[in-house]
C-alpha cells in the first residue's frame, strides 16, 4: 500500500512540475554576426516567439524583455481551434508593445477562420508575410506559409532577394531549412513548430530538441515555443522565448 502513496505522490508532483514547466516565462538570449549585416548599422534585437496556441502572453514576460527588442517576430500558431479571437487580439496588443510585429503563418493557425485573423491583423498593425519578403532595417525577413499543410513556396518567398544583403528566413516548418542551399544567402532561420518535442522522457521525445542547428545552408534556431498543444505539459522541454541579437562580423558569441 505505501508504495501506491509514494507513487501517487511522485505522480502528483511530476504532474506539478510539468504544468509549472509549460507556463514558465523564459526569454533565451543569442547573439549572432554576420558579414552580411552592415558595419555602420546598430545591432538589431529581435524578440521571437513561437507557439503561442491557447496561452495568454503574461506580464511578466512583457517586462522582461520591454525595451530590450526592435521587432516582434512570430513564427506560426499564434493562435487555434477554439481560442477566442479576443485573446489573440490582447496577446498582440501586448507583444505590440515592444515594437512592430512581423507574422507568418503556422498549421494550427488555419484552424480558425483565416479572414477573420486577417481582418484582425490589419487592425492590429501586423505584417503577415505569405511567401514573400519585407525588409526592416539592414534586413530582409523572408516569409514562408506553412510547410507541413504544403502551403509553403520559397522559391516565390525568394523571388527578387539579394544575397549579398542580411537575409532571416521566416518558417513555421523547420524542415523547410533542407530546400536552401549555400547560394540563397540565407543567414539565419527562425522556426518552431515542434515544441522540442514537448514531452521528452529520459532524453527522447517525439521530435528532436529546440536549439540552434549550424547546417550547411543556413544556422537554424527552432524554437520549443511558447504554449502547448492538446495538454498544458512539458518536460524537458522548457517552453521559450528569445532575444535574438543580429550584428557585423562572423559567428556566434
Amino acid at each position: 500500500m505505501w508504495i501506491i502513496s509514494i507513487l501517487l505522490i511522485v505522480g502528483v508532483a511530476l504532474i506539478v512540475y510539468m504544468v509549472k514547466e509549460a507556463f514558465a516565462d523564459r526569454v533565451r538570449e543569442l547573439t549572432f554576426r554576420f558579414p552580411s549585416y552592415p558595419v555602420d548599422a546598430p545591432s538589431l534585437k529581435i524578440f521571437f516567439l513561437s507557439d503561442i496556441h491557447k496561452r495568454r502572453i503574461s506580464e511578466n514576460i512583457i517586462h522582461a524583455v520591454q525595451d530590450k527588442a526592435d521587432v516582434v517576430v512570430i513564427v506560426g500558431d499564434l493562435t487555434e481551434g477554439g481560442v477566442p479571437l479576443s485573446r489573440v487580439g490582447q496577446n498582440l496588443d501586448a507583444l505590440s508593445s515592444i515594437g512592430p510585429i512581423f507574422f507568418v503563418w503556422g498549421n494550427n493557425d488555419y484552424e480558425v477562420d483565416p479572414d477573420r485573423l486577417k481582418a484582425l491583423f490589419q487592425k492590429k498593425g501586423v505584417r503577415e508575410i505569405v511567401n514573400d519578403t519585407a525588409g526592416y532595417g539592414a534586413v530582409t525577413f523572408i516569409g514562408v506559409d506553412d510547410g507541413t499543410l504544403e502551403r509553403a513556396d520559397l522559391p516565390h518567398a525568394m523571388r527578387g532577394t539579394d544575397p549579398d544583403r542580411c537575409q532571416i528566413l521566416l518558417s513555421h516548418d523547420p524542415s523547410l531549412s533542407a530546400e536552401l542551399t549555400a547560394s540563397d544567402g540565407v543567414d539565419l532561420m527562425l522556426s518552431g513548430h515542434t515544441h522540442g518535442g514537448q514531452i521528452r522522457l529520459f532524453g527522447w521525445g517525439l521530435y528532436p530538441k529546440s536549439g540552434v542547428d549550424r547546417l550547411q545552408a543556413v544556422t537554424r534556431v527552432t524554437s520549443a515555443g511558447y504554449g502547448t498543444s492538446l495538454l498544458p505539459l512539458r518536460l524537458g522541454a522548457k517552453a521559450e522565448t528569445h532575444i535574438i541579437t543580429i550584428g557585423h562580423g562572423s559567428g556566434k558569441e
